[in-house]
């Protein structure tokens, strides 16, 4: 099949790929249309020396189901999918924490095939049908609006809080809307006057800097070490940090600094997809204004070098181009 193969950080556009086959409890995907996203990015600077067709943000359709699996409706249903594929078995899945399964895939990610192909697979339980209400181009949106939505997962955002997000490109906008249904004093730290605009558009306060230690929480969008030196100097006292990206090497941090302001430190991640298809499903959040260009599959490599220029928004892959 035709797709984009990453391996040794170069990236390429290849029509002979294998298609992986069907195991047990999975369902193959027909891929509509796929994001490329910051961790993509990420991974081909080499933030994890991954070998395969990248890609995890889409919107397809089930072409085909392994023969255990029971829904056989499945079939020709429009889905997203969530991108760590448990074992199911381990001490962490039976703690109820799949997304840290010790024997985990993740899709595009870590040893699966992913989203920039013509098909992929994925266990059918972790698929999410999409309702007709919601367009191919709202539902691509699904796995960065879940991760979005596990910030208040994973935190009590109170609409006393004062919350800043450091980082206004695609995925930070995606977060300040979410945070901005809470009702919190919510500020966006936005270095480029479309960002800014776009923001204000929505009511949601943008500014080029932020008052030292009055947040209550700061959201690290950057997955720089400048980024974090920013988001860190505008926390108060016993603030909370949230580090809401992944990034190729390492920072140095002042853990004394920390250990004295009692901060708090929160990786976030992968969210829940339920809640975001029904945000979506009743037009709360639209995605669709941080589309940029969506291009075929064949111009991949070139897709990739646009969604990496400053300040650029979502470009989106069509394999039917």
């Amino acid at each position: 099949m035709k797709g984009l193969w990453l391996e040794s950080r170069e990236l390429s556009y290849r029509d002979d790929i294998v298609e992986a086959p069907l195991l047990p409890g999975e369902a193959r995907v027909r891929v509509r249309l796929a994001g490329i996203c910051g961790t993509d990015l990420e991974l081909l600077r080499g933030y994890y020396p991954y070998r395969g067709v990248p890609g995890h943000e889409l919107v397809g359709e089930v072409v085909e189901l392994a023969a255990d699996v029971e829904d056989r409706a499945l079939v020709g249903a429009r889905v997203v999918c969530e991108i760590n594929a448990a074992c199911g078995e381990c001490v962490t899945c039976r703690a109820l924490r799949p997304t840290h399964c010790e024997r985990r895939s993740v899709l595009g990610i870590v040893g699966r095939d992913g989203a920039f192909a013509e098909t992929l697979c994925m266990p059918a339980r972790n698929l999410h049908r999409v309702p007709d209400a919601i367009s191919d181009e709202q539902a691509v949106f699904c796995e960065p609006l879940a991760a979005a939505l596990e910030i208040q997962q994973q935190l009590h955002v109170r609409p006393s809080d004062r919350v800043a997000i450091v980082g206004a490109g695609r995925f930070g906008q995606l977060i300040a809307e979410t945070l901005s249904l809470t009702g919190c004093d919510l500020t966006v730290l936005a270095r480029r006057e479309s960002a800014r605009e776009a923001l204000l558009a929505r009511g949601i306060a943008a500014v080029d800097s932020l008052p030292p230690a009055r947040a209550d929480m700061v959201v690290d969008v950057t997955g720089s070490t400048a980024g974090f030196d920013v988001a860190r100097a505008a926390l108060r006292p016993r603030g909370t940090l949230l580090l809401k990206t992944t990034c190729a090497g390492r920072s140095e941090v002042d853990m004394a600094a920390l250990v004295v302001d009692e901060i708090t430190v929160v990786g976030s991640r992968c969210g829940p997809f339920e809640p975001a298809l029904r945000l979506l499903a009743r037009g709360v959040v639209d995605p669709r204004r941080l589309i940029a260009e969506r291009l075929p599959l064949s111009s991949g490599v070139q897709a990739f070098a646009r969604a990496a220029e400053p300040g650029a928004l979502k470009v989106l892959l069509d394999p039917a181009l």
